[in-house]
């Protein structure tokens, strides 16, 4: 795999550990940069005058958190979208949210899977195996 960086959204110390964890135990080596709430994240992807980042340092995929402290995840997705750099940035919601309503806004805003959280972490450790896999190897994303 190139060593693309995967940008994780994620407010829980926990589940940045573990999502580290299952990324290192399957052999997945890219750089993962870790954003500690929404405004974090729409920094380093939009810059902190909000008119785009380096192409070259745009993530290969955005691990996004929903239940986010400052700016949320809905929200981050919506100017993500609204965005010429990141419009077609892939985004993968990954959240312990079950609600029916959250999936259905995610998709809605440009959301291109939404997957949540398992409670164990061997079933955890497999999403996120199958999340690399995917979105590192198998997926084919357009030249911008």
């Amino acid at each position: 795999m190139e060593n693309k960086i995967i940008l994780l959204v994620e407010d829980n110390p926990d589940d940045v550990v573990l999502t580290r964890r299952a990324l290192k135990m399957a052999n997945i080596a890219n750089e993962l940069v870790i954003a500690g709430d929404g405004v974090e994240a729409l920094e380093h992807l939009l810059g902190k005058d909000g008119r785009g980042c380096d192409p070259e340092r745009l993530p290969v995929v955005v691990l996004l958190d929903l239940k986010l402290p400052r700016v949320d995840g809905l929200e981050v997705l919506r100017r993500l979208r609204a965005s010429e750099t990141c419009k077609m940035l892939p985004v993968v919601i990954l959240t312990s949210s079950n609600e029916e309503k959250d999936r259905v806004q995610s998709y809605g805003l440009g959301a291109n899977s939404y997957v949540r959280k398992p409670v164990r972490f061997d079933e955890f450790a497999e999403a996120v195996r199958l999340l690399g896999l995917y979105w590192l190897v198998l997926n084919e994303p357009p030249t911008q």
